[in-house]
């Protein structure tokens, strides 16, 4: 699967809408891990790594913010805004988030329990690594 925004069930009511993700369903892979970030002070930027295996499926669980995703020949930028879609990444792209509104949430599905050995940190590593194992 590529790299691709994905609308989930979105459950309207006038108590509240209800939205929900399944894994190897809505979205291609096991979860293995969640994590959320918020909080973010105005101007920061989160991310600026790439994976050699994890894949991602980031949904803006409040407020709003841009995902830039490069894969070391283009950049695309996704604005995630609302909680009943997101986006897919694969494994081997560059990412970073950016123009975090206030009280944003993001949550983050993971394919993969946390291993400082799959980050790829500097850019420069990222490209020739696109270059050799791509």
């Amino acid at each position: 699967m590529t790299l691709q925004l994905i609308n989930l069930p979105k459950f309207e009511d006038p108590r509240g809408n209800l939205t929900f993700v399944e894994e190897d369903n809505h979205i291609p892979f096991k979860i293995e891990r969640v994590y959320w970030i918020y909080d973010v002070p105005g101007g920061q930027v989160r991310g600026g790594h790439a994976f050699k295996k994890q894949r991602e499926f980031i949904v803006a669980l409040s407020g709003s913010f841009d995902v830039i995703v490069d894969d070391g020949k283009s950049k695309h930028i996704f604005s995630l805004n609302r909680s009943y879609y997101g986006l897919y990444i694969p494994d081997g792209l560059w990412r970073h988030m950016e123009n975090f509104s206030t009280n944003a949430v993001v949550l983050v599905l993971s394919s993969t329990y946390f291993n400082e050995a799959d980050y790829i940190r500097n850019y420069d590593d990222f490209l020739n690594w696109r270059k050799n194992e791509k």
